[in-house]
């Protein structure tokens, strides 16, 4: 079993860059890269941003925490409204709780809308930290939410392996047991596949894949 999958893994990292080149062609064409759809990937003049172009932190981050269980177009108005109340890392900081739980109120899990208050707190008055280890030191940041942001935001290189991530990675790669028990694995094909000059938008591609086809 063990030399089965070590051959496995030799074989992905030698499809790897033909596959992410793939992608990203698909998404060059089927992309979900519309403005109304994704506000926060988008400049403010509207374009979709150049390589290591940054856009808006707090948007980004925002909204990955609230897709995190709910589908864009759920998400989306939910988005719009905690934007227009709370625009700046400053005003989420200095909100009190009721309020943003009831800009929250809907959307379940509650308890990502507390995290995000009391990460925004630890966050006020500092530079956004560009590297992993200080988003996975905030409350409720993981991996998938951490990379997605840096990809995001700042076109970091970083891996993201959320639900759907999985499921395509799953497909993609005939694996016949259940995602979630191989979280090691699937990170690892996330981290080989991910393309280092196109991080953004190599994301964007996995993500709207997963959601749209698989």
């Amino acid at each position: 079993m063990g030399q089965q999958r070590s051959a496995e893994h030799r074989d992905f990292s030698a499809l790897a860059p033909e596959l992410s080149q793939s992608l990203l062609a698909w998404w060059e064409v089927h992309g979900r890269k519309d403005p109304a759809l994704k506000p926060w990937m988008f400049t403010k003049d509207g374009r979709w941003p150049e390589p290591h172009e940054h856009l808006n932190v707090l948007e980004c981050w925002i909204a990955e925490v609230m897709l995190q269980q709910t589908q864009l177009q759920v998400a989306l108005p939910y988005w719009q409204r905690w934007m227009q109340a709370l625009p700046t890392i400053d005003a989420l900081a200095a909100a009190d709780e009721q309020q943003v739980l009831l800009l929250w109120q809907g959307l379940g899990y509650y308890s990502r809308a507390r995290r995000l208050h009391q990460a925004a707190q630890q966050l006020q008055g500092q530079p956004w930290p560009q590297e992993l280890e200080a988003w996975l030191a905030l409350p409720g940041i993981g991996r998938s939410t951490a990379g997605s942001i840096l990809s995001s935001a700042f076109d970091r290189p970083f891996a993201i392996l959320d639900g759907n991530v999985k499921r395509v990675l799953a497909r993609l790669t005939a694996f016949g047991r259940p995602p979630a028990r191989h979280s090691a694995h699937f990170w690892s094909l996330s981290e080989q596949l991910l393309d280092r000059q196109r991080p953004r938008d190599f994301n964007q591609a996995l993500m709207d894949l997963g959601a749209t086809l698989c």
